[in-house]
């Protein structure tokens, strides 16, 4: 084999290797922006939860920050990326959710059902409203003064984090 059939070979290979390690890392970027980040204030002190916690609190079931600060459920509306992954964590479908808030309401377990916007711009206004709010943002539209939550020690693009 000669000199030119080698360099032929190595350039080949180095080839395929820069393409497969840039499908690796557009693969990588899409898991990264499919992810949900959980949101809060910037004022907020909570820097992780647990997701059990996570659950409770978008269950209403827990409802205060430690320190006595009341949590504001603020969510997307039905059909969103963050909807999805909320239905996901709860387990529930759609209506099961809009049931399980209704009878929260009308049993006194809560005042109100969580907050729903339309738009990532509003939801980052009633973060800034409500010190106690939390929402559910997809990693892609998080924007300067949200705060993300790590979950299970997990922030957004980590191996085995749990809300894609």
């Amino acid at each position: 084999m000669g000199v030119k059939s080698i360099t032929t070979l190595l350039l080949l290979g180095l080839a395929v290797l820069s393409f497969v390690s840039k499908g690796m890392a557009q693969a990588e970027d899409i898991a990264v922006a499919a992810d949900i980040a959980v949101v809060v204030s910037s004022s907020n002190p909570a820097t992780t939860l647990s997701l059990g916690d996570l659950r409770k609190i978008f269950a209403g079931v827990k409802r205060s920050w430690p320190g006595g600060l009341p949590i504001k459920l603020v969510t997307r509306g039905a059909g969103c990326p963050e909807r999805v992954a909320l239905l996901k964590l709860l387990a529930m479908s759609e209506g099961e959710y809009k049931q399980y808030w209704t009878s929260q309401v009308f049993r006194g377990e809560a005042d109100a059902e969580p907050l729903i916007v339309p738009s990532v711009g509003i939801q980052k206004e009633a973060l800034n409203l409500f010190p106690g709010a939390i929402s559910l943002v997809s990693v892609r539209d998080v924007k300067p003064g949200m705060k993300v939550i790590k979950i299970d020690g997990q922030m957004p693009g980590a191996a085995g984090y749990p809300l894609r």
